[in-house]
């Protein structure tokens, strides 16, 4: 630096141009220019000229003091151009031409003239400011150029939120001063009476230097002064104005305080740019800390959802059949509640969790982030895979139960059947064994025996009859076997005991008619009449034990058209009951007819009919029991008639409603397709009516409670088969749950471009160009493109592409390598292309201002620039610095800020 001191007395100074400092403009701006013009009437007033005076004398020796002198008068010394010029040098860190020897005037000026060149050389414009009349002492114009070297190195440089010099200066004061009580600066005079702000910007900085909290609005002076003796005593700034000065003024001076605010800018611009520094780092901490909770989050619920899919496959895989209809009727009511109660929760979730995942992915390449890797087994794709093997387990659980259902009631049909059939014969059987084993044949007479004879052949007639029902019990007892019935045991035990009895009829049978047939010929008078009676009331009677069978049989049906076809069977049934009701008078006239012939011969009939023991009361008392069961037959058949009505009207209450809601579904689904291709207006828009859209799915729920409803009547009526319809209850939970999944996914995907739109300060007109130039080249209309389509698209965007640089671009977009293009990865691919995001370098420069330039910082540094939380955050996960320079407790943050780009691992 010269030293001007030293130059008026025996510097030898070579020859120098003059000029009245007239410089060219710069880049001052436009708050320069409005400087241009000197106010010289405001400059007039007293008040205001004298607190300029002390407000720049004060500010040049804050300077000049730094070159070991200062001023006392300031149009007076700075006539002769030398601290002018010493001025400029402290101030700007460069050299200046030498200044000119002697105490002559041409010297004052020529040394004048190079310090307004200096001024105009960095982009001031001055005006109406000459060299002559700062050598002549000009308070007003001195004082200007005075100002104007203020304005261009203490306040131009100053920017705060795009904002710079005078308008940067006023919102820094703002900003640092709106959490103060009384304090509401919005200029630089009138704000600034009352010293509160001079005291709050201390206090925001150095709070332990201000005791701000009691400090009194209504006591001005005190405050001023409180606050420039704190300035001066501990923040190096000296006091440029006087409290009575600023109190007793209407209106203080603006550059006065200008100057003495940007004194204090000044001082704490260190502190600023820590702060800078650490709310850079404050902002990707923030981001990192967010996504790890979503990854947490996912993790839980990837978790919670899995377990639940591996505890819920094994029961659904679970096929073994129960004995009773009543257990499978409570296993088939478990699967109904887990797919109205249990599933549906867990479908929003799955869904949910694809969401979350999609977001957090997107977050992540927004803020520059390594892609998030769930554990092993819990990708997206392994809870689908998990989910698919549940929906494939679940495939025919309710159909095999229905299935069951079916089949156990078919075996409780049949095995009662049975059981009726089996009791009618043991009945019959009863005491024929015996009966075939008497030998009583060996005592009778002739007539006797001829009875017995006849006697014989009406049970055989009665033995052929029932050859049917035992070959029916057979088959029932082996249908029983072929559908597993679980008491086949038993059943198979009492139809061989059955079968073996029959058997041993039949040989006795046979071994009886032997021994009569022997003695046959001796054997001469029969009563025809009896045998007549016999033979026609044994199979009367055989006939009407199978009407009561029959009428008595249960029946089961699931069709208006089976019941019809029972209700058909019996009017013919009774059709025939005048016929049999002729044979039975018929039957009971020859048995009258017996009687008459030997009542009229006086012939003495020895007890009943030898030839059958079916006796006239029992024909009429089995007749009897015939009509009485005839119209509750008619009953039972009516009553399930009105079932199977009531069946019918189910079927066509639940088809009329599936035909309404099944198609309602799909034209939703189609729709959706259409607009998340169409996606007019701005993206909000379009979140606005997807989810007005959504909302409007979601309020048509009820009809689908409404089926759910009618299902389930169906269901208890167990109603198996429906022809009014081709829609099943399956198929509308299906369609509904991916009319969910679909739109919600689509609002995702909407929301995510809006993340990367305003991370990446796209703009509406831009959102809008792409996807109308993705639209153009999605041909088929699917929300993805083959890679010749992209190709197109890029081509159309201005790109110029190689294939190298195509296949660059496509392994951006399409990791996988799956061969599409969706529309998400082409706008993530050209905010990236288009905007800035944050770097590891920026964050290590961040780092790098709070650690004071050292290439380590420690945990109290951390706690001391950053939030508790942030701070802890960055301690717990910094490596130790291991640098040659490296003191106790120092932490390595370059490594730590690379990984958080994922670019090297800690």
């Amino acid at each position: 630096m010269v030293d001007y001191h030293a130059a008026n007395q025996s510097y030898q100074y070579g020859p120098n141009s003059g000029g009245n400092g007239a410089g060219g403009g710069g880049s001052m701006g436009d708050y320069m220019a409005q400087e241009d013009d000197w106010d010289r009437d405001l400059l007039l007033d007293p008040a205001w000229e004298k607190q300029q005076r002390k407000t720049f004398t004060a500010w040049c020796n804050s300077h000049l003091r730094k070159a070991g002198t200062q001023i006392e008068n300031i149009d007076e010394d700075f006539r002769d151009g030398l601290k002018l010029m010493l001025l400029l040098e402290v101030i700007s860190g460069e050299r200046l031409p030498k200044p000119e020897r002697g105490k002559m005037r041409v010297h004052k000026i020529n040394n004048v003239n190079k310090a307004l060149d200096f001024i105009a050389s960095k982009g001031v414009k001055l005006v109406s400011i000459g060299a002559e009349e700062i050598v002549d002492g000009n308070a007003k114009m001195t004082l200007g150029m005075i100002w104007t070297i203020i304005l261009r190195f203490a306040i131009q440089d100053i920017s705060v939120e795009e904002t710079s010099a005078k308008e940067g200066l006023l919102l820094w004061c703002q900003r640092k001063t709106a959490p103060y009580k009384n304090v509401n600066v919005q200029n630089f005079h009138i704000s600034w009476k009352d010293g509160l702000a001079f005291n709050a910007l201390i206090h925001r900085h150095r709070p332990e230097l201000i005791e701000y909290d009691k400090l009194r609005k209504d006591d001005p002076v005190t405050n001023l002064n409180n606050a420039f003796e704190v300035a001066e005593k501990y923040l190096d700034i000296p006091k440029m104005l006087d409290a009575e000065d600023i109190v007793n003024t209407a209106r203080p001076d603006e550059k006065a305080i200008m100057t003495y605010v940007s004194s204090f800018y000044h001082a704490f611009s260190g502190a600023q740019k820590a702060e800078t520094a650490a709310n850079r780092i404050c902002k990707v901490l923030a981001v990192n800390q967010e996504n790890e909770h979503l990854m947490e989050d996912y993790e839980r619920l990837a978790s919670d959802l899995l377990e639940w899919i591996r505890r819920t496959i094994p029961w659904l895989e679970d096929r073994v059949p129960q004995k009773t209809i009543q257990e499978m009727q409570q296993k088939l009511e478990d699967f109904r509640d887990y797919r109205r109660v249990h599933k549906p929760p867990k479908v929003q979730e799955k869904c949910q969790l694809e969401i979350n995942f999609n977001t957090l992915q997107t977050k992540l390449r927004l803020s520059n982030r390594p892609a998030f890797m769930p554990s092993e087994g819990k990708m997206v794709s392994d809870i689908n895979n998990g989910w698919q093997h549940l929906e494939q387990a679940e495939k025919g659980y309710e159909e095999w139960l229905l299935n069951e259902i079916r089949r156990l009631e078919r075996l409780d049909h049949l095995a009662e059947k049975f059981r009726q059939k089996a009791s009618i014969h043991e009945a019959w059987t009863d005491g024929k064994e015996a009966m075939l084993k008497h030998r009583d044949y060996e005592t009778a007479t002739l007539s006797d025996i001829k009875a017995l004879i006849r006697k014989h052949e009406a049970f055989e007639s009665d033995l052929a009859a029932h050859q049917d029902r035992v070959e029916q019990i057979a088959a029932i007892a082996q249908e029983l076997n072929e559908l597993d019935y679980y008491d086949s045991h038993n059943v198979n035990t009492r139809c061989q005991k059955i079968c073996d009895q029959w058997d041993a009829l039949g040989s006795l049978t046979q071994s009886r008619r032997e021994a009569l047939e022997k003695t046959e010929k001796q054997l001469e008078t029969i009563d025809q009449l009896h045998l007549e009676y016999a033979k026609r009331a044994a199979p009367f009677n055989n006939w009407m034990e199978s009407a009561m069978e029959d009428l008595q049989d249960m029946f089961i049906v699931h069709t208006i058209e089976e019941i019809e076809g029972l209700i058909s069977a019996h009017d013919q049934f009774k059709s025939t009951l005048p016929d049999a009701d002729r044979e039975r008078e018929a039957i009971l006239a020859i048995h009258k007819e017996a009687q008459r012939i030997a009542e009229s011969n006086h012939i003495k009939l020895s007890g009943s009919n030898p030839y059958t023991t079916v006796t006239p009361q029992i024909i009429n008392s089995k007749w009897e029991k015939v009509q009485q069961l005839v119209p509750k037959r008619d009953h039972a058949l009516l009553e399930e008639q009105s079932k199977q009505q009531s069946n019918e009207r189910l079927r066509r209450q639940f088809a009329s409603q599936a035909n309404i809601v099944g198609p309602w579904i799909q034209t939703k689904m189609e729709e959706i397709g259409r607009i998340s291709i169409e996606m007019n207006g701005t993206l909000e828009d379009q979140l606005n009516h997807l989810k007005r859209y959504e909302r409007s799915i979601v309020d048509y729920k009820p009809n689908l409670d409404l089926l759910e409803q009618q299902h389930q009547l169906i269901q208890e009526a167990l109603i198996f088969d429906n022809k009014h319809t081709n829609y099943t209850m399956e198929h509308i939970r299906v369609g509904w749950e991916q009319l969910l999944t679909t739109i919600a996914r689509t609002i995702n995907e909407v929301e995510n471009q809006i993340l990367t739109r305003d991370a990446k300060g796209i703009s509406q007109e831009q959102m809008q160009e792409f996807r109308a130039s993705f639209n153009h080249f999605d041909k088929k209309q699917t929300g993805s493109m083959d890679s010749d389509d992209f190709r197109a698209l890029l081509i159309s965007t201005g790109y110029s592409l190689g294939d190298a640089e195509f296949n660059r671009i496509m392994s951006v977009v399409d990791p996988n390598h799956s061969g599409l293009v969706t529309f998400q990865a082409f706008i993530d691919f050209m905010s990236r292309e288009t905007t800035d995001t944050d770097t590891a370098d920026q964050v290590i420069a961040s780092f790098k201002v709070l650690a004071g330039d050292k290439n380590f910082i420690t945990a109290e540094e951390l706690r001391r620039e950053l939030p508790p939380d942030q701070a802890e955050y960055c301690i717990a996960r910094m490596a130790p610095y291991q640098g040659p320079d490296a003191v106790p407790g120092a932490l390595d943050y370059k490594s730590f800020s690379t990984a958080l780009y994922g670019e090297s691992d800690l």
